[in-house]
């Protein structure tokens, strides 16, 4: 694991010293199945069952520094999987922050829940549900973060559901974008291409 984050830091693709702390210490194996326990430092996708993978953690690490997610923030993850990401938001959240991580399906759902209690969250809620139109319940967000690619644009509702200045970070096709919300109807947009996600399933 620490090799595996060396590199990261090298590479330049972990910088923020809140992310890398997470990285240490919530750990990729734990989010695994155990027949694939020997590849939880490997940087690549695997798989979680389902159809799903747990990205890998270069991609994971990109986009949370593209997320720059805060103490005290109140974050949406979309398509939680194993959990694993979610464990990672809710460690830099802190007591004062909450993740509330959405997952369509509900073995899964189940399965990150399961895989998180280790660590005692009381900031991290699972919910099952359609992602893609976020989660209006608890809207808006200071962040915002989708595991799965939308097929051509970028769901509205996950726009509107930001507070002003609030980020998103969401795959589309090959390239991960990052939305920022300026004042309410304008977003300021980058794209960053070469990544290949799952695809975002609406109901």
């Amino acid at each position: 694991m620490e090799q595996l984050i060396e590199n990261l830091i090298k590479s330049g693709y972990l910088k923020t010293p809140e992310i890398i702390s997470a990285f240490y210490e919530i750990d990729r194996a734990g989010f695994i199945s155990e027949k694939l326990k020997n590849e939880a430092y490997a940087n690549i996708p695997l798989p979680i069952g389902y159809g799903q993978t747990i990205s890998q953690p270069l991609t994971v690490a990109f986009m949370l520094e593209l997320l720059q997610p805060a103490k005290g923030d109140k974050i949406l993850d979309v398509g939680s999987g194993s959990g694993w990401q979610s464990s990672l938001l809710a460690h830099i959240a802190g007591e004062k922050g909450k993740v509330f991580a959405i997952e369509r399906i509900s073995e899964l759902s189940e399965l990150g829940k399961n895989n998180s209690k280790k660590y005692g969250f009381k900031n991290l809620k699972f919910i099952i549900g359609d992602g893609s139109a976020g989660y209006e319940k608890e809207a808006p967000y200071d962040k915002i973060i989708v595991a799965a690619a939308a097929s051509e644009k970028i769901p509205s509702a996950l726009k509107k559901q930001l507070k002003i200045g609030g980020r998103l970070v969401i795959p589309a096709k090959n390239s991960i974008w990052l939305v920022v919300k300026g004042k309410e109807g304008e977003y300021a947009e980058k794209e960053f291409p070469g990544f290949v996600f799952v695809p975002l399933i609406a109901e």
